[in-house]
Protein backbone atom coordinates (compact mmCIF):
# COMPACT_ATOMS: atom_id res chain seq x y z
CA UNK A 1 0.00 0.00 0.00
CA UNK A 2 1.45 3.38 -0.99
CA UNK A 3 2.00 6.02 1.67
CA UNK A 4 -0.64 8.77 1.83
CA UNK A 5 0.60 12.03 0.33
CA UNK A 6 0.71 15.12 2.63
CA UNK A 7 -1.88 16.96 0.52
CA UNK A 8 -4.27 14.01 0.54
CA UNK A 9 -3.92 13.50 4.28
CA UNK A 10 -4.61 17.18 4.96
CA UNK A 11 -7.62 17.22 2.62
CA UNK A 12 -9.02 14.16 4.39
CA UNK A 13 -8.55 15.67 7.85
CA UNK A 14 -10.18 18.93 6.78
CA UNK A 15 -13.16 17.13 5.21
CA UNK A 16 -13.71 15.06 8.36
CA UNK A 17 -13.05 18.06 10.64
CA UNK A 18 -10.30 16.15 12.38
CA UNK A 19 -7.88 18.95 11.49
CA UNK A 20 -6.61 21.30 14.18
CA UNK A 21 -6.54 24.95 13.13
CA UNK A 22 -4.11 27.36 14.79
CA UNK A 23 -4.88 31.07 14.52
CA UNK A 24 -1.96 33.40 15.24
CA UNK A 25 -3.04 36.89 16.30
CA UNK A 26 -6.29 37.16 18.27
CA UNK A 27 -7.27 40.69 17.36
CA UNK A 28 -10.11 42.13 15.31
CA UNK A 29 -9.24 39.87 12.35
CA UNK A 30 -7.96 36.70 14.03
CA UNK A 31 -10.44 36.21 16.85
CA UNK A 32 -13.58 36.06 14.67
CA UNK A 33 -11.79 33.59 12.39
CA UNK A 34 -10.94 31.44 15.40
CA UNK A 35 -14.54 31.51 16.61
CA UNK A 36 -15.82 30.66 13.12
CA UNK A 37 -13.61 27.58 12.82
CA UNK A 38 -14.56 26.46 16.33
CA UNK A 39 -18.25 26.93 15.56
CA UNK A 40 -17.71 24.96 12.35
CA UNK A 41 -16.57 21.90 14.26
CA UNK A 42 -12.78 22.27 14.20
CA UNK A 43 -10.41 22.13 17.13
CA UNK A 44 -8.88 25.62 17.30
CA UNK A 45 -5.68 26.74 18.99
CA UNK A 46 -5.66 30.52 19.43
CA UNK A 47 -2.16 31.97 19.78
CA UNK A 48 -1.11 35.49 20.72
CA UNK A 49 2.00 37.03 22.26
CA UNK A 50 -0.19 39.27 24.45
CA UNK A 51 -0.63 37.26 27.64
CA UNK A 52 -3.35 39.67 28.85
CA UNK A 53 -5.50 38.67 25.87
CA UNK A 54 -4.94 34.99 26.55
CA UNK A 55 -5.87 35.43 30.22
CA UNK A 56 -9.01 37.35 29.29
CA UNK A 57 -10.13 34.67 26.84
CA UNK A 58 -9.37 31.82 29.22
CA UNK A 59 -11.48 33.49 31.91
CA UNK A 60 -14.39 34.07 29.56
CA UNK A 61 -13.93 37.77 28.85
CA UNK A 62 -14.13 38.82 25.21
CA UNK A 63 -12.24 42.10 24.73
CA UNK A 64 -13.82 42.76 21.31
CA UNK A 65 -17.30 43.97 22.17
CA UNK A 66 -19.10 43.27 18.90
CA UNK A 67 -18.07 39.60 18.98
CA UNK A 68 -19.73 39.11 22.35
CA UNK A 69 -18.84 36.98 25.33
CA UNK A 70 -21.58 34.53 24.30
CA UNK A 71 -19.57 33.39 21.27
CA UNK A 72 -16.47 32.98 23.42
CA UNK A 73 -18.43 31.03 26.04
CA UNK A 74 -19.83 28.78 23.33
CA UNK A 75 -16.41 28.07 21.85
CA UNK A 76 -14.87 27.41 25.26
CA UNK A 77 -17.88 25.42 26.47
CA UNK A 78 -17.72 23.04 23.55
CA UNK A 79 -14.02 22.58 24.22
CA UNK A 80 -13.15 23.53 20.64
CA UNK A 81 -11.22 26.74 21.34
CA UNK A 82 -8.06 26.89 23.40
CA UNK A 83 -6.28 30.24 23.85
CA UNK A 84 -2.53 29.94 24.43
CA UNK A 85 0.74 31.85 24.22
CA UNK A 86 2.75 28.63 23.78
CA UNK A 87 3.85 28.81 20.14
CA UNK A 88 5.63 25.50 20.53
CA UNK A 89 2.24 23.90 20.02
CA UNK A 90 2.21 24.96 16.35
CA UNK A 91 3.50 21.50 15.47
CA UNK A 92 0.12 20.10 16.55
CA UNK A 93 -1.75 22.16 13.96
CA UNK A 94 -2.79 20.94 10.53
CA UNK A 95 -3.58 24.47 9.32
CA UNK A 96 -2.08 27.74 10.56
CA UNK A 97 -3.89 31.04 9.91
CA UNK A 98 -1.80 34.18 10.38
CA UNK A 99 -3.65 37.38 11.30
CA UNK A 100 -0.98 39.69 12.69
CA UNK A 101 -0.68 43.48 12.24
CA UNK A 102 0.84 45.02 9.11
CA UNK A 103 1.25 48.71 9.99
CA UNK A 104 3.21 51.46 8.27
CA UNK A 105 6.55 52.88 9.33
CA UNK A 106 6.71 56.61 10.18
CA UNK A 107 7.87 57.07 6.56
CA UNK A 108 4.66 55.34 5.33
CA UNK A 109 6.51 52.26 4.12
CA UNK A 110 5.21 48.73 4.81
CA UNK A 111 6.23 47.35 8.18
CA UNK A 112 6.25 43.56 7.91
CA UNK A 113 8.10 42.94 11.17
CA UNK A 114 5.17 40.99 12.66
CA UNK A 115 4.73 38.89 9.53
CA UNK A 116 8.44 38.08 9.36
CA UNK A 117 8.66 37.22 13.07
CA UNK A 118 5.58 35.02 12.82
CA UNK A 119 6.90 33.23 9.71
CA UNK A 120 10.14 32.49 11.56
CA UNK A 121 8.19 31.12 14.52
CA UNK A 122 6.15 28.88 12.23
CA UNK A 123 9.33 27.71 10.48
CA UNK A 124 10.76 26.58 13.80
CA UNK A 125 7.85 24.15 14.17
CA UNK A 126 6.92 23.44 10.54
CA UNK A 127 6.29 19.84 9.62
CA UNK A 128 5.20 18.09 6.41
CA UNK A 129 1.50 18.27 5.61
CA UNK A 130 0.74 21.65 7.19
CA UNK A 131 -1.14 24.47 5.46
CA UNK A 132 -0.12 28.06 6.26
CA UNK A 133 -2.51 30.86 5.29
CA UNK A 134 -1.57 34.52 5.59
CA UNK A 135 -4.56 36.79 6.21
CA UNK A 136 -2.61 39.94 7.12
CA UNK A 137 -3.07 42.58 4.44
CA UNK A 138 0.09 43.33 2.47
CA UNK A 139 1.40 44.17 -0.98
CA UNK A 140 1.22 41.66 -3.86
CA UNK A 141 4.14 39.28 -3.54
CA UNK A 142 4.38 39.16 0.26
CA UNK A 143 3.34 35.52 0.54
CA UNK A 144 5.73 34.42 -2.24
CA UNK A 145 8.63 36.79 -1.60
CA UNK A 146 8.66 37.15 2.19
CA UNK A 147 6.88 34.23 3.84
CA UNK A 148 7.74 31.41 1.45
CA UNK A 149 11.56 31.78 1.62
CA UNK A 150 11.47 31.77 5.42
CA UNK A 151 9.43 28.57 5.51
CA UNK A 152 11.42 26.87 2.74
CA UNK A 153 14.68 27.60 4.59
CA UNK A 154 13.68 24.58 6.70
CA UNK A 155 14.31 22.35 3.69
CA UNK A 156 10.61 21.68 3.19
CA UNK A 157 9.12 22.78 -0.15
CA UNK A 158 5.86 24.62 -0.69
CA UNK A 159 3.36 22.68 -2.75
CA UNK A 160 4.98 19.35 -1.95
CA UNK A 161 5.85 19.15 1.75
CA UNK A 162 3.76 22.04 3.11
CA UNK A 163 1.18 24.35 1.57
CA UNK A 164 0.99 28.13 1.52
CA UNK A 165 -1.78 30.55 0.58
CA UNK A 166 -3.12 34.05 1.08
CA UNK A 167 -6.73 34.77 2.04
CA UNK A 168 -7.55 38.41 2.86
CA UNK A 169 -9.55 39.15 5.97
CA UNK A 170 -12.77 41.01 5.23
CA UNK A 171 -14.05 41.75 8.71
CA UNK A 172 -16.36 44.72 9.17
CA UNK A 173 -16.62 45.39 12.92
CA UNK A 174 -20.14 46.28 13.98
CA UNK A 175 -21.77 45.01 10.77
CA UNK A 176 -24.63 42.76 11.90
CA UNK A 177 -25.63 41.76 8.39
CA UNK A 178 -22.37 40.08 7.40
CA UNK A 179 -20.22 37.79 9.53
CA UNK A 180 -17.03 35.85 8.90
CA UNK A 181 -19.11 32.87 7.86
CA UNK A 182 -21.30 34.80 5.38
CA UNK A 183 -18.68 37.05 3.76
CA UNK A 184 -17.26 35.37 0.60
CA UNK A 185 -13.67 34.24 1.21
CA UNK A 186 -11.06 34.90 -1.47
CA UNK A 187 -8.16 32.41 -1.48
CA UNK A 188 -5.05 32.14 -3.62
CA UNK A 189 -2.14 29.78 -3.11
CA UNK A 190 1.47 29.89 -4.20
CA UNK A 191 0.63 26.78 -6.26
CA UNK A 192 -2.61 25.08 -7.38
CA UNK A 193 -2.57 22.46 -4.64
CA UNK A 194 -2.22 25.13 -1.96
CA UNK A 195 -5.16 27.00 -3.46
CA UNK A 196 -7.29 23.85 -3.41
CA UNK A 197 -6.44 23.03 0.19
CA UNK A 198 -7.04 26.59 1.41
CA UNK A 199 -10.36 26.64 -0.44
CA UNK A 200 -11.34 23.35 1.19
CA UNK A 201 -10.39 24.63 4.65
CA UNK A 202 -12.42 27.82 4.45
CA UNK A 203 -15.19 26.11 2.50
CA UNK A 204 -15.85 23.98 5.55
CA UNK A 205 -16.93 27.03 7.60
CA UNK A 206 -17.93 29.87 5.23
CA UNK A 207 -20.82 29.99 2.79
CA UNK A 208 -18.79 30.83 -0.31
CA UNK A 209 -15.14 30.54 -1.29
CA UNK A 210 -13.72 32.46 -4.25
CA UNK A 211 -10.50 30.82 -5.49
CA UNK A 212 -8.21 33.01 -7.59
CA UNK A 213 -5.21 32.08 -9.70
CA UNK A 214 -2.49 32.74 -7.12
CA UNK A 215 -1.55 34.45 -3.86
CA UNK A 216 -0.52 37.70 -5.58
CA UNK A 217 -4.00 38.03 -7.08
CA UNK A 218 -5.59 37.47 -3.69
CA UNK A 219 -3.30 40.08 -2.12
CA UNK A 220 -4.15 42.57 -4.88
CA UNK A 221 -7.87 41.88 -4.42
CA UNK A 222 -7.77 43.00 -0.80
CA UNK A 223 -5.80 46.13 -1.66
CA UNK A 224 -8.22 47.06 -4.44
CA UNK A 225 -11.15 46.79 -2.02
CA UNK A 226 -9.55 49.22 0.39
CA UNK A 227 -8.15 51.54 -2.28
CA UNK A 228 -11.70 51.82 -3.64
CA UNK A 229 -12.96 52.94 -0.24
CA UNK A 230 -10.02 55.26 0.44
CA UNK A 231 -10.36 57.07 -2.90
CA UNK A 232 -14.12 57.47 -2.56
CA UNK A 233 -13.82 58.71 1.02
CA UNK A 234 -11.27 61.25 -0.20
CA UNK A 235 -13.56 62.24 -3.07
CA UNK A 236 -16.51 63.00 -0.81
CA UNK A 237 -14.25 64.75 1.72
CA UNK A 238 -12.85 66.94 -1.05
CA UNK A 239 -16.41 67.60 -2.24
CA UNK A 240 -17.28 68.71 1.30
CA UNK A 241 -14.38 71.19 1.28
CA UNK A 242 -15.45 72.61 -2.09
CA UNK A 243 -19.16 72.85 -1.27
CA UNK A 244 -18.42 74.37 2.12
CA UNK A 245 -16.66 77.26 0.40
CA UNK A 246 -19.67 77.64 -1.91
CA UNK A 247 -22.12 77.69 0.97
CA UNK A 248 -23.82 74.48 -0.18
CA UNK A 249 -24.92 71.80 2.30
CA UNK A 250 -22.99 68.67 1.33
CA UNK A 251 -25.43 66.45 3.23
CA UNK A 252 -28.39 67.75 1.27
CA UNK A 253 -26.46 67.12 -1.94
CA UNK A 254 -25.66 63.56 -0.88
CA UNK A 255 -29.24 62.84 0.16
CA UNK A 256 -30.51 64.04 -3.20
CA UNK A 257 -27.83 62.22 -5.21
CA UNK A 258 -28.50 58.99 -3.33
CA UNK A 259 -32.00 58.84 -4.83
CA UNK A 260 -30.43 57.88 -8.18
CA UNK A 261 -31.09 54.13 -8.50
CA UNK A 262 -28.02 53.34 -10.63
CA UNK A 263 -24.44 54.42 -11.20
CA UNK A 264 -23.83 55.77 -7.70
CA UNK A 265 -22.60 54.31 -4.40
CA UNK A 266 -22.96 56.69 -1.49
CA UNK A 267 -19.98 57.61 0.68
CA UNK A 268 -20.32 60.15 3.50
CA UNK A 269 -17.66 62.69 4.50
CA UNK A 270 -16.16 62.85 7.94
CA UNK A 271 -13.26 64.16 10.02
CA UNK A 272 -10.70 61.92 8.29
CA UNK A 273 -10.19 58.21 7.94
CA UNK A 274 -9.63 55.54 10.53
CA UNK A 275 -9.47 51.85 11.31
CA UNK A 276 -6.80 49.27 10.67
CA UNK A 277 -7.32 49.09 6.89
CA UNK A 278 -8.18 52.28 5.03
CA UNK A 279 -5.43 54.58 6.37
CA UNK A 280 -2.80 51.86 5.89
CA UNK A 281 -3.49 49.35 3.12
CA UNK A 282 -3.53 51.67 0.07
CA UNK A 283 0.01 52.76 0.85
CA UNK A 284 1.18 49.14 0.62
CA UNK A 285 0.10 49.12 -3.01
CA UNK A 286 1.54 52.58 -3.70
CA UNK A 287 4.87 51.47 -2.21
CA UNK A 288 4.99 48.28 -4.28
CA UNK A 289 4.01 50.19 -7.43
CA UNK A 290 7.19 52.26 -7.19
CA UNK A 291 9.20 49.04 -7.55
CA UNK A 292 7.68 48.79 -11.03
CA UNK A 293 8.26 52.44 -11.91
CA UNK A 294 4.59 53.39 -11.47
CA UNK A 295 3.24 56.27 -9.39
CA UNK A 296 -0.17 55.55 -7.84
CA UNK A 297 -1.40 59.14 -8.04
CA UNK A 298 -5.01 58.52 -7.04
CA UNK A 299 -3.92 56.62 -3.94
CA UNK A 300 -1.39 59.23 -2.88
CA UNK A 301 -3.80 62.12 -3.47
CA UNK A 302 -6.51 60.31 -1.52
CA UNK A 303 -4.08 59.94 1.35
CA UNK A 304 -3.30 63.66 1.30
CA UNK A 305 -6.97 64.67 1.28
CA UNK A 306 -8.02 62.32 4.07
CA UNK A 307 -4.97 63.10 6.21
CA UNK A 308 -5.67 66.82 6.21
CA UNK A 309 -9.32 66.57 7.26
CA UNK A 310 -8.54 66.86 11.00
CA UNK A 311 -6.87 70.21 10.27
CA UNK A 312 -10.00 71.33 8.43
CA UNK A 313 -12.13 70.40 11.46
CA UNK A 314 -9.91 72.29 13.87
CA UNK A 315 -9.73 75.31 11.56
CA UNK A 316 -13.53 75.44 11.48
CA UNK A 317 -13.58 75.28 15.26
CA UNK A 318 -11.00 78.05 15.60
CA UNK A 319 -13.00 80.35 13.32
CA UNK A 320 -16.30 79.58 15.05
CA UNK A 321 -14.82 80.21 18.50
CA UNK A 322 -13.21 83.41 17.21
CA UNK A 323 -16.59 84.63 15.98
CA UNK A 324 -17.82 84.16 19.55
CA UNK A 325 -14.83 85.87 21.12
CA UNK A 326 -13.41 82.67 22.63
CA UNK A 327 -9.64 82.12 22.26
CA UNK A 328 -8.37 78.61 21.61
CA UNK A 329 -5.89 78.75 24.46
CA UNK A 330 -7.78 77.53 27.47
CA UNK A 331 -10.92 76.67 25.51
CA UNK A 332 -12.72 73.61 26.90
CA UNK A 333 -13.45 71.16 24.10
CA UNK A 334 -15.34 67.86 24.32
CA UNK A 335 -14.91 65.30 21.55
CA UNK A 336 -17.96 63.15 20.90
CA UNK A 337 -16.51 59.79 19.90
CA UNK A 338 -12.96 58.48 19.61
CA UNK A 339 -13.78 55.16 17.92
CA UNK A 340 -12.95 55.21 14.23
CA UNK A 341 -16.52 54.36 13.17
CA UNK A 342 -20.06 54.30 14.48
CA UNK A 343 -21.08 51.87 17.25
CA UNK A 344 -17.78 50.00 17.62
CA UNK A 345 -15.12 50.02 20.33
CA UNK A 346 -12.20 50.07 17.89
CA UNK A 347 -10.19 53.31 18.02
CA UNK A 348 -7.27 52.28 15.80
CA UNK A 349 -6.07 55.10 13.53
CA UNK A 350 -9.07 57.19 14.56
CA UNK A 351 -9.02 60.81 13.34
CA UNK A 352 -10.02 61.76 16.89
CA UNK A 353 -6.40 61.38 17.98
CA UNK A 354 -5.05 63.81 15.40
CA UNK A 355 -7.84 66.28 16.21
CA UNK A 356 -7.03 65.99 19.90
CA UNK A 357 -3.32 66.60 19.26
CA UNK A 358 -4.05 69.67 17.13
CA UNK A 359 -6.32 71.08 19.87
CA UNK A 360 -3.80 70.42 22.63
CA UNK A 361 -1.04 72.01 20.57
CA UNK A 362 -3.18 75.15 20.41
CA UNK A 363 -3.60 75.22 24.17
CA UNK A 364 -7.14 73.85 24.44
CA UNK A 365 -8.34 71.70 27.33
CA UNK A 366 -9.69 68.49 25.81
CA UNK A 367 -11.74 65.55 27.02
CA UNK A 368 -14.04 63.10 25.29
CA UNK A 369 -17.23 61.09 25.55
CA UNK A 370 -17.56 57.68 23.92
CA UNK A 371 -19.99 55.04 25.22
CA UNK A 372 -17.98 52.30 23.48
CA UNK A 373 -14.46 53.37 24.54
CA UNK A 374 -14.41 53.94 28.32
CA UNK A 375 -10.64 54.44 28.37
CA UNK A 376 -8.85 56.03 25.44
CA UNK A 377 -5.89 54.04 24.12
CA UNK A 378 -2.86 56.21 23.42
CA UNK A 379 -1.67 55.45 19.87
CA UNK A 380 1.99 54.61 19.35
CA UNK A 381 2.36 57.31 16.71
CA UNK A 382 1.10 60.01 19.13
CA UNK A 383 2.61 59.03 22.50
CA UNK A 384 2.26 62.57 23.90
CA UNK A 385 -1.52 62.31 24.11
CA UNK A 386 -2.92 61.97 27.64
CA UNK A 387 -4.54 58.74 28.81
CA UNK A 388 -8.14 59.86 29.30
CA UNK A 389 -11.38 58.24 30.40
CA UNK A 390 -14.77 58.91 28.86
CA UNK A 391 -16.65 61.85 30.37
CA UNK A 392 -20.37 61.38 31.12
CA UNK A 393 -22.63 63.21 28.69
CA UNK A 394 -25.02 65.27 30.79
CA UNK A 395 -26.61 68.66 30.24
CA UNK A 396 -24.31 70.34 32.78
CA UNK A 397 -21.22 68.75 31.20
CA UNK A 398 -22.28 69.92 27.74
CA UNK A 399 -23.08 73.45 28.92
CA UNK A 400 -19.71 73.73 30.68
CA UNK A 401 -17.73 73.24 27.45
CA UNK A 402 -16.90 76.00 25.00
CA UNK A 403 -17.48 73.58 22.13
CA UNK A 404 -18.23 69.96 21.28
CA UNK A 405 -16.94 68.22 18.15
CA UNK A 406 -18.93 65.31 16.74
CA UNK A 407 -16.12 63.01 15.60
CA UNK A 408 -17.92 59.64 15.63
CA UNK A 409 -21.67 59.43 15.11
CA UNK A 410 -22.58 56.74 17.65
CA UNK A 411 -26.31 56.05 17.54
CA UNK A 412 -26.65 55.92 21.33
CA UNK A 413 -25.68 59.59 21.76
CA UNK A 414 -28.55 62.03 22.33
CA UNK A 415 -27.62 64.69 19.78
CA UNK A 416 -30.74 66.76 20.49
CA UNK A 417 -29.59 67.02 24.11
CA UNK A 418 -26.23 68.17 22.77
CA UNK A 419 -27.82 70.76 20.49
CA UNK A 420 -30.05 72.14 23.27
CA UNK A 421 -27.29 72.70 25.80
CA UNK A 422 -24.09 73.26 23.81
CA UNK A 423 -22.68 76.71 23.22
CA UNK A 424 -21.15 75.47 19.99
CA UNK A 425 -21.18 72.15 18.11
CA UNK A 426 -18.81 71.38 15.25
CA UNK A 427 -20.55 68.57 13.39
CA UNK A 428 -18.31 66.48 11.13
CA UNK A 429 -20.88 63.71 10.52
CA UNK A 430 -24.09 65.53 9.60
CA UNK A 431 -26.02 64.35 12.67
CA UNK A 432 -27.50 67.82 13.29
CA UNK A 433 -29.05 68.87 10.02
CA UNK A 434 -30.63 72.21 9.21
CA UNK A 435 -29.57 75.67 10.21
CA UNK A 436 -28.94 76.06 13.93
CA UNK A 437 -27.19 79.08 15.42
CA UNK A 438 -24.92 76.96 17.62
CA UNK A 439 -24.04 74.27 15.02
CA UNK A 440 -21.23 74.54 12.48
CA UNK A 441 -20.78 71.86 9.84
CA UNK A 442 -17.19 70.77 9.23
Amino acid sequence: MSEERPADRLARRVASREATVAVIGLGYAGLPVAFTFAEGGFQVLGLDIDEAKIHALRTGRCYIAHLGSERLAGALGRGRFEPSHDFGRLAQADAIVVAVPTPLTPQRDPDLAHVVATARTIAAHLRPGQLVVLESTSYPGTTDEVVRPILEATGLKAGADFFLAFSPEREDPGNRQYTTATIPKVVGGVDPVSTQLAAALYGAVVERVVPVSDARTAEATKLYENVFRAVNIALVNELKLVLDRMGIDVWEVLDAAATKPFGLMRFDPGPGWGGHCIPVDPFYLAWKAREYGVTARFIEHAGEVNARMPEHVVDKLVRALGDRGVPMRGARILLLGVAYKRDVDDARESPAFEIMKLLLDRGAVVDYHDPHVPRMPVPRRLPSLPALSSTPLRADVIAARDALIVVTDHTSVDYELVARHARLVVDTRGVLRGRRPNVVQA
